[in-house]
């Protein structure tokens, strides 16, 4: 993968590229939205606490493939509200934390989920020989 981040355009302020270039004849994969459900149906209070589970559910998704973060080359992230942002930011960061090439992003302020206690839900693409 390749980051593309013109000169010529403002510089993301966050940790994402704002488009990433994928090499030809990579295997894609696509997950679905990953809400902050633990796997014993408990749902965290707060968006980090839950975004942490989204992570950890893309993780074994990616795993499935033989992928990790490292692979992915698109976030698409939905919060309830703008105070729930930080924590989302935290649980994305460390999730990418040793990515050599950041990813792009899309982060979207919604009115709410299937169930009023989710408050955020993160989807991604990656891409891998």
């Amino acid at each position: 993968m390749k980051s593309l981040t013109p000169a010529a355009i403002a510089p993301p302020f966050a940790r994402y590229s704002h488009g990433v270039e994928l090499p030809v004849g990579a295997r894609i994969v696509r997950t679905s939205g990953q809400l902050g459900l633990a796997q014993d149906g408990t749902v965290p209070e707060g968006a980090q606490a839950q975004a942490e589970i989204c992570f950890a559910n893309i993780t074994a998704i990616l795993a499935e493939a033989g992928m990790d973060a490292g692979d992915v080359c698109h976030v698409s992230a939905y919060v309830t509200d703008r105070a729930h942002m930080p924590g989302y930011m935290a649980a994305r960061d460390a999730f990418l934390a040793d990515a050599p090439v950041l990813p792009s992003s899309t982060l979207v302020i919604v009115s709410g989920f299937t169930r009023p206690e989710f408050v955020v839900e993160v989807e991604v693409w990656a891409a891998a020989p």
